[in-house]
């Protein structure tokens, strides 16, 4: 607890999307403990990308600064379902799947964070002792018209869709995690404004020092557009392999690489600001995209993976080579012959003909090494060729004919 006060808030807030409140915050500090800090995760089956990280990487952060980070897994909510944002409630789940889950959880996060410095909490420990008239006192607590501020009920409501009785009680056990950690600090996504509110209006009720409360932005994904999804096909899973997260992140915008820098990078606000003026004075943005790829992989698996994604990254994408893992496909034909467009959707290299076809448009197709400029070009029974799209995706396709 070394860090002065305001070099604290400002590692605090740094890409952070709102602080509530500051002033509180800075008296918390200013006591010279370390924080309480709370962030719940959802048991659901982990298959994290980048975007789930931002929030992890705060803690992190926080971790460095020498603060005590309560990491709650809600398996006692997680048998209830939450809306979460959406307009239906996710199937509840087992306490052998939330057991499950958990596990896979935290040997992912223990990438990021520190085991030692870990607290990781399950609220059925509390929950689990409360009896039908605890959870009637707790409901009391507060209104339904209260309940109804929270956004995506408030749709549902006005939509005629139902809601569960049952619903309401998930925001009020959230907000009851912080009364039994006594946290002093809680951070959630932007999409869980109203249940980390509810948290602090607990606290106050049970007489204790109300919560402070830091969101963390959504993540953007490959596209700069959206939200980093897997449905979108946008993300950056940390368990893929190394040559396909380096890969990925080489391929950023300019733009979106200093989103991704101040939001997953540990890499100080000075040194990001130092590559703003040196890209400024005219280096290659590709050589500050190297450092964080470099980063990120190493991290997710070692600083030797990280150095090798690099090599192979230079020798396909700089010098030409191909990728010696490269996939390989035999495709039968009824035929003795099949349109390309076709083979780039059966190899998997394109999700659909339509796609094949918006690929050869935009030049970003090559077969044994030569840019494809005709659509309608047929490949012949018997042949064995290597194919190209875009910057990552290789592929070697044999054709034959298995008859009519």
């Amino acid at each position: 607890m070394n860090t002065p006060r305001n070099a604290q808030l400002e590692t605090i807030k740094r890409g952070c999307h709102e602080l509530l409140i500051e002033s509180e915050l800075a008296s918390k500090l200013a006591q010279g403990k370390p924080l309480r800090i709370k962030a719940g995760f959802d048991p659901t089956a982990p298959d994290l990308h980048l975007g789930h990280t931002v929030l992890i990487n705060k803690l992190r952060q926080l971790q460095d600064l020498g603060h005590h980070i309560l990491f709650l897994i809600g398996d006692f909510t997680g048998m209830i379902g939450d809306p979460s944002g959406k307009n239906a409630t996710r199937p509840p789940l087992t306490r052998e799947q939330v057991s499950e889950n958990a596990r896979s959880y935290t040997d992912q996060v223990f990438k990021i964070l520190k085991p030692e410095q870990t607290e990781v909490v399950f609220n059925s420990t509390w929950m689990d002792r409360l009896n039908a008239a605890d959870l009637i006192k707790l409901a009391a607590t507060h209104t339904v018209a209260r309940m109804l501020e929270r956004d995506d009920f408030d749709k549902r409501y006005r939509n005629n869709q139902a809601i569960a009785i049952h619903e309401f009680l998930y925001p009020l056990i959230q907000g009851y995690d912080s009364v039994a950690l006594k946290a002093d600090l809680e951070l959630g996504g932007t999409d869980q404004k109203f249940n980390l509110l509810m948290g602090r209006e607990l606290q106050k009720h049970f007489n204790q020092p109300p919560q402070c409360i830091l969101t963390m932005p959504l993540l953007e994904g490959l596209d700069g557009v959206n939200k980093m999804s897997k449905s979108l096909n946008n993300y950056v899973g940390i368990t893929e392999s190394p040559k396909e997260i380096f890969g990925k992140l080489m391929s950023i915008s300019d733009q979106l690489m200093w989103r991704y820098l101040e939001l997953l990078s540990f890499e100080s606000l000075q040194t990001i600001q130092q590559w703003r003026s040196e890209i400024e004075a005219g280096r290659n943005p590709r050589d500050i995209k190297v450092l964080l790829a470099q980063e990120i992989v190493a991290r997710f698996h070692s600083r030797q993976a990280a150095e090798a994604a690099l090599a192979d990254f230079e020798a396909r994408f700089r010098h030409g080579a191909l990728p010696e893992d490269m996939p390989e496909h035999t495709i039968p034909i009824p035929d003795n012959e099949i349109a390309l467009v076709q083979i780039l959707k059966l190899a998997g290299l394109t999700a659909s003909t339509s796609e094949a076809l918006r690929m050869i448009d935009q030049g970003a197709v090559k077969l044994d090494g030569k840019k494809v400029e005709n659509k309608a070009i047929q490949i012949q029974s018997g042949a064995s060729v290597t194919i190209q799209v875009g910057k990552r995706k290789f592929a070697r396709v044999t054709i034959h004919s298995s008859g009519k």
